[in-house]
């Protein structure tokens, strides 16, 4: 507010980019952002704690099996996932593929969309990925 009891107008924090072919870098907009290059870990590398989330997913699958449409396939996913973690060298892409046929899976039923959201968060935190 001003000292004469009018307002300012608003301020727009955001971006508009029109015309031709722009190659945009990190781009981060409005108060105390922050724009963030490479590998970003959102959790930390640990074991136990996909451990954990695969009995979660695990659990919650029981809980929720009528809800899916094929838990037979989601169960037998979860299995995989848990075969190729326990491999010594299982790559990061077949890793990674099982987890999105796993998030597909999963997808109707929204505590296990949350919880194989976290699982895949925990894998590709793990050391070697």
């Amino acid at each position: 507010m001003r000292d004469d009891g009018r307002q300012d107008p608003p301020v727009n924090n955001g971006i508009m980019i029109s015309g031709g072919t722009h190659y945009v870098g990190n781009q981060a907009v409005g108060d105390r952002a922050q724009a963030f290059s490479g590998s970003v870990s959102f959790q930390p590398r640990d074991n136990e704690r996909t451990a954990e989330l695969i009995g979660r997913v695990e659990q919650l699958l029981d809980a929720h099996r009528a809800e899916l449409g094929d838990p037979e396939g989601t169960a037998q996913e979860l299995s995989r996932l848990r075969e190729e973690l326990a491999a010594p060298a299982t790559p990061p892409t077949v890793l990674q593929r099982t987890l999105e046929r796993l998030t597909a899976l999963v997808e109707p039923v929204a505590p296990l969309v949350t919880a194989v959201g976290q699982l895949a968060q925990s894998v590709q935190g793990l050391p070697g990925l």
